[in-house]
């Protein structure tokens, strides 16, 4: 009897292990591809930065693709959850203007591989596996139910629209500000945008 509970203990454990690893995976592999974008990402890359030996990789993915899915996926939930944070933090009628000041805020342009991978990914993403596209899909329409929640309009006819192109400007001011070489430039970008929304609020 005892050998059977101690088996069982050790499998358990085996398999919490496995998770932890897991993650470890899918965490590094959602900041790389946020900072090298899906082609520029390998598999003994994301190994090594998880700390894990590249044997190791095919004992929690079948493929590079389904590495690959799995991390837009988290890199997505990620994005949202932060935003989302940002809203319920804000005091009641500021979320809006609070999320989008901290999605268009200076640190945000910085934090490619922590940030929004909408923006750091978006462009890439047409080319990727049917997986990926799915996972990518999934995020951007919460993050822009999450947008239409927070609008003042929410639950009028119209709120929907809205939070679609609010979203659309948040990702391409977003997407133009990392892209130039010019600071100013950026900041104008970055500002214009978030003036815009801003003003032309529910």
């Amino acid at each position: 009897m005892m050998h059977v509970i101690l088996s069982k203990t050790m499998r358990r454990g085996a398999v919490r292990r496995k998770d932890v690893t897991h993650e470890r995976i899918v965490e590094a592999a959602g900041r790389a591809i946020r900072r090298n974008g899906y082609d520029g990402v390998g598999v003994a890359e994301i190994m090594k930065e998880a700390g894990l030996t590249h044997g190791g990789f095919y004992a929690h993915f079948p493929s590079r693709e389904a590495m690959l899915a799995e991390a837009a996926d988290r890199a997505g939930a990620d994005g949202v959850a932060a935003v989302a944070r940002v809203a319920a933090a804000a005091p009641p009628k500021k979320a809006r203007e609070a999320l989008l000041n901290a999605y268009l805020s200076d640190a945000h342009i910085q934090g490619v591989e922590t940030g929004c991978a909408i923006a750091a990914l978006g462009s890439e993403v047409p080319r990727q596996a049917p997986a990926v596209r799915r996972a990518a899909t999934r995020r951007i329409k919460e993050m822009i139910d999450l947008v239409a929640r927070e609008s003042s309009g929410w639950g009028k006819r119209g709120a929907h629209e809205d939070a679609l192109v609010t979203v659309s400007t948040m990702v391409g001011a977003l997407v133009l500000a990392r892209a130039v070489d010019d600071p100013r430039l950026s900041d104008a970008l970055r500002e214009a945008a978030l003036k815009h929304l801003t003003h032309n609020s529910d």
